[in-house]
């Protein structure tokens, strides 16, 4: 179930893809549903990116974003990784309005 600040976010990621593309970023957002699901909603909203399926949260618990398999719905976080996979940045709390421009702002000018 993809909620409001779920699409708010992702629209201000879809709206600010060149930007992010200018400066080798890959997008690639991770949900509790499933991939066909996903795939509907990518395709709805005219997504640039991948959205990936974690249905038993297994991805979720590892990287914080659930506390069990039983969590209803993800944390709102996002990491910001490097191209070797390492974590440059944690995004323990995010705001879906100014997300986008805050990882931008956190990137190296291209």
């Amino acid at each position: 179930m993809h909620t409001w600040s779920d699409w708010i976010d992702h629209v201000r990621l879809r709206d600010r893809i060149e930007d992010f593309r200018k400066r080798g970023v890959e997008i690639v957002g991770v949900s509790f549903d499933p991939p066909e699901a996903n795939e509907k909603f990518v395709a709805a909203e005219g997504f640039p990116f991948r959205l990936l399926s974690d249905q038993d949260r297994t991805l979720a618990q590892a990287v914080g974003a659930a506390d069990s398999k039983d969590a209803p719905v993800a944390r709102r976080i996002s990491y910001l990784v490097g191209p070797e996979g390492q974590v440059k940045k944690a995004y323990g709390t995010v705001t879906p309005a100014s997300h986008a421009s805050d990882v931008l702002g956190d990137l190296p000018a291209s």
